[in-house]
């Protein structure tokens, strides 16, 4: 058994403090049936918590980790950017070279804008989209999340794909009349909401791999036909790309499915682990960002000097080093196949979706490519397996519709320790 003692003494004077003791509900494990552990500190692919308890890590905080926990480049250089000040509030020329980077690891990037968080991100590309479109109704998928302002926490209401019901207390119902829920893989679905809504729908927002219910794969026509269907109605098209961004490779999701979105949101991985992210797309669109236009955007920490230091540095690592993402997809493959051996072995039903770097492991016979997939998982015995995996000090997302994250800092040392405790 782990020794949790001071993990659970610091969760108590937590939850006096702050709602579930956590500041982001899937910390409170409460879907695994234990309290959280307290992390101390983390180094390459290696977590360790306040009690001494070393795991490998394969949540690599929820996607930024690709080059692993502190990454000597990384923090030499905000090291040195944190003698120069911390936050100014003004611009600096790291705010260009960063801009540049991801301009040239995504040529959709025409111009940019950054902001702090993914939510920020994704909730102003759509305030753009309408601005630029003048319509208000916007498309997301059952299952996707694209975090947590009001419009995007919607599913799909007892008239399915027409209507949507706030997915939250505290957010009124006029917001989600603007939000239509459609199907992911579900062409017909989208078909029915562009035809019931002429000329409405100011943008379409995908994750192109869901990676929120779980790590769900995109059919082959599925983003190609999103394309084309948005075209045809003068819809944006918004990839959500806070999860795949500079995962999936350095151009993203967009690069490995070869589809050109009108905008495209990230983050994670492109503040370098440091609070980030970046929306952008095409220039006509964000030149009718404040000031230059009239839809209103704002940030004091917008494009922090110490964020965009960690990104560059980061972003020109991955660019430079194409080795790494073959690294990366060869272990997860690897692990893939360990869960395939483990379920034949114990005779459990076990489906597993992998691409790049990403995976998920669904408790579930059914083939998952869709929402309705994912929740046919037993969470009950994903609880299980994480309980074990955590006693034999390896650390997995606390929650059956999270990804596994595969970081360069992995060695073929964690990855054998890994299938081992799988398949034994």
């Amino acid at each position: 058994m782990l020794n949790t003692v001071k993990s659970e003494e610091l969760y108590k004077i937590a939850l006096d403090l702050m709602p579930g003791g956590v500041n982001s509900p899937v910390r409170a494990f409460g879907a695994v049936g234990r309290n959280p552990l307290f992390i101390d500190h983390a180094k390459g692919s290696y977590v360790y918590d306040v009690d001494g308890n070393k795991f490998i890590d394969y949540v690599c905080s929820w996607g930024p980790g690709i080059l692993g926990h502190s990454h000597p480049e990384v923090l030499e250089e905000v090291v040195k950017a944190c003698f120069d000040g911390l936050t100014f509030g003004a611009p600096t020329g790291k705010e260009n070279q960063l801009a540049q980077l991801v301009q040239e690891c995504v040529p959709s990037m025409e111009m940019m804008r950054m902001v702090s968080s993914g939510t920020e991100a994704t909730m102003s590309a759509i305030r753009a989209a309408r601005g630029f479109t003048g319509r208000d109704k916007i498309i997301k998928f059952k299952g996707c999340y694209h975090g947590h302002s009001d419009g995007l926490l919607v599913q799909a209401g007892s008239a399915a794909l027409t209507q949507s019901v706030p997915d939250s207390s505290g957010v009124p119902a006029s917001f989600a009349e603007q939000t239509l829920v459609a199907l992911y893989n579900d062409k017909d679905s989208v078909r029915e909401l562009f035809e019931n809504n002429k000329d409405q729908i100011a943008a379409l927002i995908v994750e192109p791999v869901a990676a929120n219910m779980g790590v769900v794969i995109p059919d082959d026509d599925f983003l190609p036909f999103l394309r084309e269907i948005t075209e045809e109605n003068g819809t944006i098209l918004i990839f959500d790309e806070v999860i795949t961004g500079f995962r999936l490779g350095v151009g993203g999701a967009q690069e490995w499915f070869g589809i050109k979105p009108d905008l495209s949101t990230f983050g994670k991985i492109v503040g370098g682990g440091m609070p980030m992210a970046i929306y952008g797309g095409r220039r006509d669109i964000m030149k009718n960002i404040s000031p230059t236009g009239k839809v209103y955007q704002a940030g004091t920490l917008s494009g922090n000097p110490i964020a965009t230091t960690a990104g560059i540095k980061t972003l020109e690592i991955l660019r430079d080093h194409p080795e790494l993402y073959t690294k990366i997809e060869a272990n997860t493959k690897k692990l893939a196949e360990a869960y395939k051996v483990r379920a034949e072995k114990q005779g459990i039903a076990i489906h597993v979706n992998q691409i790049g770097s990403l995976m998920s492991a669904f408790f579930t016979g059914e083939n998952v490519k869709d929402y309705a997939g994912a929740t046919s998982s037993d969470t009950k015995a994903y609880a299980d397996y994480f309980n074990y995996m955590l006693e034999n000090g390896i650390y997995v997302a606390p929650s059956q519709f999270e990804a596994m994250f595969i970081s360069a800092a992995h060695s073929d040392e964690d990855i054998q320790r890994t299938i081992d405790v799988l398949t034994k």
